[in-house]
């Protein structure tokens, strides 16, 4: 089955490739990333984390780049907390519970 590439928006496109809007740190996780194949498993083993942990950062890293994909500002909430799960600082699901409280608010504060 053939895969369509993603294509970034026109914008995009003239300016830089969206992985090079990520930094430094981000781009040699998604190397790192590859290089093991997707395997989450050998990412928390290399990075000597938990899963838990290398999941948090790999759902930042999605983020930055659908976020780069449709030209949205970066949500900054999320960046903390995934800092902050990365860090060992808060569980993933802490995390999640104060990252849908905040949804759940900011979307009440736009109706």
């Amino acid at each position: 089955m053939p895969v369509t590439p993603i294509q970034a928006p026109e914008a995009q496109r003239s300016k830089e490739h969206l992985l090079q809007t990520l930094p430094e740190e981000d781009l040699d996780f998604v190397v790192q990333f590859v290089l093991a194949s997707g395997s989450l498993k050998e990412m928390a083993l290399l990075y000597q984390v938990s899963y838990p942990t290398i999941r948090a950062t790999l759902d930042r890293v999605i983020a930055k780049l659908r976020q780069g994909l449709n030209g949205a500002a970066p949500d900054l909430m999320t960046g903390l907390l995934a800092d902050l799960v990365e860090r060992g600082e808060i569980k993933v699901a802490t995390a999640k519970q104060i990252r849908n409280v905040y949804r759940t608010v900011l979307k009440r504060n736009t109706e």
